[in-house]
């Protein structure tokens, strides 16, 4: 993927929601700029998964410069490093990626 820099993952269904952001911090490993959006979906984690955990990937993304979104406000508020953007907001923010990645 030459000349592809920014990546980011579009999360729209619950369960998907811890893949979406191991998928993120994945592109961020391979040193691409990558973010994680959900969209009108509420933060739900696989039963084998905590709430803790999953807040200790998104320190590990902002640690390595990531950005996750939702637009949920009660999940931002749930979870640090996780901002709240409303959707047409979150939507300018997306068109500036070159790789767009439905979950």
């Amino acid at each position: 993927m030459e000349g592809i820099e920014r990546v980011c993952i579009l999360v729209n269904e619950n369960e998907d929601s811890w893949e979406g952001l191991r998928s993120t911090l994945g592109l961020l490993v391979e040193n691409l700029w990558g973010a994680c959006f959900y969209i009108d979906t509420t933060i739900e984690l696989p039963p084998e998964k905590s709430e803790e955990e999953f807040q200790e990937n998104l320190e590990m993304l902002e640690d390595l410069e990531g950005e996750c979104y939702t637009t949920n406000q009660a999940d931002a508020e749930r979870f640090e490093f996780l901002g709240y953007l409303p959707l047409d907001q979150m939507v300018e923010k997306i068109k500036t990626y070159q790789i767009i990645v439905p979950f």
